[in-house]
């Protein structure tokens, strides 16, 4: 049950990375700032892999694993910058729910890819209550302007579909691969993504030009990523993905208690009553797993 706490780790580092990211984006690009925060994970990811010695196994990965890896790779980077460009442009309260709408998708993609029909009825079930928990915290304030409510709702949406490839790929890339070794390879992949993205707009000459402040914030963010990263796919590689990824989406706890000291982000009751579904539907998974 290793795997279990892991999960648990991984959503509470994965809450903290929403807080400290929306703080190191206030003022700086969101492409950018998610290059500079994959910077510090691929260095993460790598030292932990020299200190377990993983890295003497990456010649004996199959082509197989290598290609999962490289488009799961490809869907993180794409989840992620639609997610901080989302974060940039709307209320964390709002983008969070939305982005952890994956966990939807990504159970009942598990149940076809993998097979994963213990207590079929009951995850139906639960995943049916996530989504109307999704549903009601996503709150639209009247004072909005349509376009405005529409263009953080667009990238969260999509952050959400590229999140729940993400974990998919993800099992089938790792199946064989060292966990840490696996997700040093994927972030290796959004690095590659991230800048050539930064450099595609020109946007690498704003570097300089970023404030302190902001910079420690993107920094610590990236660190939170790679310890959630490392706990997230060890349980994906040793667990089983449709309880796995609820479990991980439970940061929105860690994150919405967070906005309401940080940010003053304060719930509606609608939203609060969605909150609670949504634990609920993730409770119910992993009491009859």
């Amino acid at each position: 049950m290793i795997w279990f706490f892991a999960a648990i780790f991984s959503a509470v580092f994965a809450g903290i990375t929403s807080i400290l990211a929306k703080c190191g984006i206030k003022k700086t690009d969101s492409d950018l700032a998610t290059a500079l925060r994959t910077t510090v994970v691929l260095a993460f990811a790598w030292i932990t892999v020299f200190v377990v010695g993983s890295q003497s196994t990456i010649t004996k990965i199959d082509e197989k694993s290598i290609i999962f890896l490289i488009f799961s790779g490809f869907a993180t980077g794409a989840s992620w910058i639609c997610y901080f460009k989302a974060l940039s442009l709307g209320d964390i309260n709002k983008v969070v729910p939305i982005d952890k709408s994956s966990t939807v998708l990504t159970v009942l993609l598990a149940i076809v890819c993998f097979g994963e029909t213990s207590n079929l009825a009951v995850k139906l079930i639960a995943t049916a209550i996530l989504a109307v928990g999704i549903f009601l915290m996503v709150d639209k304030k009247q004072s909005e302007q349509k376009s405005e409510r529409s263009s953080w709702l667009i990238y969260a949406v999509l952050s959400a579909i590229f999140a729940a490839l993400t974990a998919i790929l993800a099992k089938v890339g790792i199946s064989g691969v060292e966990s840490n070794l696996g997700t040093a390879i994927r972030t290796g992949v959004v690095f590659v993504i991230a800048w050539l993205i930064v450099f595609s707009k020109g946007k690498q000459k704003e570097i300089q030009h970023l404030e302190k402040k902001e910079l420690l914030f993107i920094v610590l963010s990236g660190v939170a990523t790679g310890i959630s990263w490392l706990c997230y796919y060890y349980a994906i590689q040793n667990g089983i993905v449709s309880l796995v990824v609820p479990i991980d989406k439970l940061s929105i706890l860690v994150t919405i208690t967070f906005s309401y000291f940080v940010f003053k982000e304060k719930l509606p009751k609608k939203a609060l009553i969605g909150l609670g579904l949504m634990v609920t539907g993730t409770l119910l998974m992993a009491v009859f797993k």
